[in-house]
């Protein structure tokens, strides 16, 4: 059967266009000028006989055709790049690629994969990790690990682990300043994640101190420099509570108060529709499932 198939260098610059809609991120990505990647879908648009970004001074915007179509050829070029894969990988030893948000990889999973290892020593995993969503990820990938629940056309999302949100510190910090009671925060110093600013705002409210000062305030980049600030004695953090649990356990760190716990987002795996059956994928799931 003759196909007729638009030029793959087109949708490849389409396709990149509209999940980041910009010329110039798809541009970057592909190693193309801004230029390459105007022309390639102007191109697509004619071929195709369709309009399929509105174009507006310095951004792009996909029109209903565009985005109709973005999503079938998105998760094509998806599959054409699995099957390749499976093919280079005939004959080698299985690699696994996974991209997983970065506090969660140093705090949960590392501490945890050696015994994946033991237990598939035929599969290598090639961590990378990321917080950006699964549309921006660059790399290919197998299993990614998000926050959840989300529906994420083309992948198949399952949860694995829940989680809380409560204030954790130093045992030596305690010893220092006493902390029985929420209202005694006032004089301590809170850690802040830059990234999650109103954790705390909330916490307090539900605490019933919502207009409490602490003695100090300190911000930090990311998330996962926050705990490590409460295990060096720094101040007070908001812990989700898996990611602090070895901690807990090992007399590092400890909970000053029973409650209250803020929900937060589960962890879930995300794995390509064309990758829902790779053994290797399933086993690294499975695992998941049963390390939590």
């Amino acid at each position: 059967m003759h196909r007729r198939l638009p030029p793959l260098n087109a949708l490849k610059a389409f396709e990149a266009a509209g999940r980041h809609a910009s010329f110039t991120l798809a541009a970057d990505e592909l190693r193309v000028t801004h230029g390459a990647i105007s022309r390639h879908v102007q191109a697509l648009e004619a071929w195709l006989g369709v309009l399929l970004f509105e174009r507006h001074n310095r951004r792009v915007v996909l029109t209903e055709a565009g985005r109709s179509y973005l999503a079938e050829i998105g998760a094509a070029l998806d599959r054409v790049a699995l099957a390749t894969a499976r093919q280079v990988e005939r004959g080698q030893e299985r690699v696994l690629h996974v991209n997983a948000l970065a506090t969660f990889t140093l705090r949960w999973l590392i501490p945890r994969l050696s015994a994946f290892q033991r237990a598939h020593p035929a599969i290598e995993i090639r961590l990378t990790t990321s917080n950006v969503p699964l549309a921006h990820i660059a790399e290919p990938f197998d299993v990614a690990i998000r926050g959840g629940p989300d529906t994420r056309p083309g992948y198949v999302g399952r949860e694995f682990l829940t989680e809380e949100r409560i204030p954790v510190c130093s045992p030596a910090l305690l010893r220092r300043q006493p902390l029985r009671e929420p209202a005694q925060l006032k004089h301590h110093t809170l850690l802040h994640a830059a990234t999650l600013a109103e954790v705390w705002p909330h916490w307090l409210k539900a605490a019933g101190v919502p207009d409490l000062e602490p003695q100090a305030s300190i911000t930090l980049e990311h998330f996962y420099l926050t705990l490590q600030a409460a295990l060096d004695g720094l101040g007070v953090a908001m812990g989700p509570t898996r990611l602090v649990a070895d901690d807990v356990a090992a007399g590092r760190l400890t909970l000053p108060f029973p409650g209250p716990a803020l929900p937060a987002r589960s962890y879930h795996t995300y794995v390509p529709e064309a990758r829902k059956e790779d053994p290797a994928v399933r086993a690294f799931c499975e695992w998941l499932l049963v390390a939590a």
